[in-house]
């Protein structure tokens, strides 16, 4: 697993914090809508239901809940970019925890919003600065709720996807967030400086070892939209498939990014 020495940017946790409550409240307003039979429809994730995604949706958020309910580790050992690379390891955990949940609250409206409420709570009580003890080890309680962005924005992609309409809006500073670690965490995975990826608005990052660039345009560049690179970073996108769909730009002999990618899983 890439590890990463220091974080690459700061994140504003009042920012963060907002960003998470919204998005997950676009998300609840959404699945309010939606009817038995589109909560039985298939999804891009395996054997997943539009219900069992919800579940999960909600057990991502409740992570924190889970957290806290623990002891605080006695100290700091993970940054934000160790997260993205130790999803994969509990997946299979994950998936089911999932279907449980699913089984466990029929009424996705109710349980959608006890989590909304529970977690405005404990992020009233508890500081920024308390340590969680987390799947990619310990860190700040500000510092992983970035990473939920990625979460929520990566599964409302998900919904999106599988209920035609469905059209849940991305909250601004959540996807922004979502697109900078996940942009971070390329370059963490493919340190250099010789391609730069652009993704507009919101980060442009340079990795890829080689010849390092100094001046003018770069001579490996790569550009694309935010919720194309989240979908190629999570592998719900093929890097040819990308390119071949112009959703992708790439120039450049070391442009081609298509075997670092998916970063996580």
């Amino acid at each position: 697993m890439p590890t990463a020495k220091k974080r690459a940017r700061t994140y504003d946790p009042v920012k963060t914090r907002t960003a998470v409550l919204a998005q997950f409240g676009n998300v609840r307003l959404a699945v309010a809508t939606l009817t038995t039979e589109q909560l039985a429809l298939p999804t891009r994730l395996g054997e997943w239901t539009v219900r069992e995604l919800v579940a999960h949706i909600g057990m991502a958020v409740t992570a924190v809940h889970r957290s806290l309910d623990r002891p605080a580790p006695p100290a700091q050992d993970a940054v934000i970019l160790d997260w993205p690379f130790a999803t994969a390891a509990n997946s299979a955990a994950i998936a089911d925890f999932t279907r449980t949940l699913a089984e466990q609250h029929p009424d996705l409206d109710a349980y959608l919003a006890d989590i909304e409420r529970t977690l405005t709570g404990h992020l009233d009580t508890h500081p920024g600065t308390r340590l969680l003890e987390t799947n990619a080890g310990a860190m700040p309680l500000a510092d992983y709720l970035v990473t939920r962005t990625v979460e929520l924005v990566v599964h409302t992609d998900d919904l999106n996807a599988a209920v035609p309409g469905l059209d849940i809006p991305y909250d601004r500073q959540a996807l922004a967030a979502c697109t900078r670690l996940l942009a971070d965490a390329l370059a963490v995975k493919a340190p250099g400086a010789t391609t730069e990826v652009r993704i507009p608005p919101y980060a442009v990052v340079q990795c890829v070892e080689g010849p390092r660039h100094t001046r003018g345009t770069p001579p490996n560049v790569v550009e694309t939209d935010p919720l194309t690179w989240l979908r190629l970073a999570t592998g719900r996108t093929g890097w040819k498939d990308a390119v071949e769909e112009a959703k992708v730009s790439a120039s450049g002999e070391r442009s081609d990014l298509g075997g670092l990618l998916p970063i996580m899983g």
